[in-house]
């Protein structure tokens, strides 16, 4: 290579101190290509590899104009991932699109498709699995508390929490009732 050449025959002054918005794009496409991303993400993952602002600001925003980053719509998948597969209630979900840097507009839109039903069935499945694993001699307030807890560390707001698990369990020990008797 001739002296003061790098490898592709570009000189270092040409080359933006972390890397061109092409190779902004690309490092997007490769972190999209593995799941969905809010755009603040993606410029926190650009910012710790180098590039700098404009940059950074360039790549998102043909990102965007083509629709590969929508915040909206990563807000509404996201939600619903997580509150079919984890389990999450509405206040930890809230929490974790802060923490991605979705708006908040973005995020009440999001979170306003799960109901108050959809949340309560969501909280009984989870009481009725814990159930099974809860000693049956256990005291019936450590049960409530153990219950409430596991709830309330997923996101569901106290009042939901404490409703599902009064019932579940008055349901519980009926339906163990109804046995001893048969």
């Amino acid at each position: 290579m001739a002296a003061g050449s790098e490898r592709g025959g570009r000189s270092p002054e040409l080359t933006p101190p972390g890397g061109t918005v092409e190779q902004a794009k690309e490092a997007c496409l490769r972190l999209l290509a593995v799941r969905a991303r809010s755009r603040a993400e993606l410029a926190q993952r650009l910012a710790t590899k180098g590039y700098s602002v404009e940059i950074t600001d360039r790549a998102l925003d043909r990102l965007t104009e083509v629709g590969l980053i929508n915040d909206a719509a990563f807000a509404e998948e996201w939600v619903h991932a997580r509150h079919t597969f984890s389990g999450k209630g509405k206040q930890a979900l809230a929490q974790e699109l802060r923490r991605k840097g979705v708006a908040q507009s973005d995020a009440e839109a999001a979170l306003d498709a799960i109901s108050s039903d959809d949340e309560e069935d969501r909280a009984r499945e989870l009481v009725r699995r814990k159930l099974r694993s809860i000693p049956s001699g256990l005291d019936r307030e450590k049960t409530i508390r153990r219950l409430v807890g596991m709830l309330a560390r997923r996101g569901y707001n106290q009042s939901t929490a404490f409703t599902v698990v009064k019932t579940e369990l008055a349901r519980a020990e009926f339906d163990t009732s109804d046995l001893e008797q048969d």
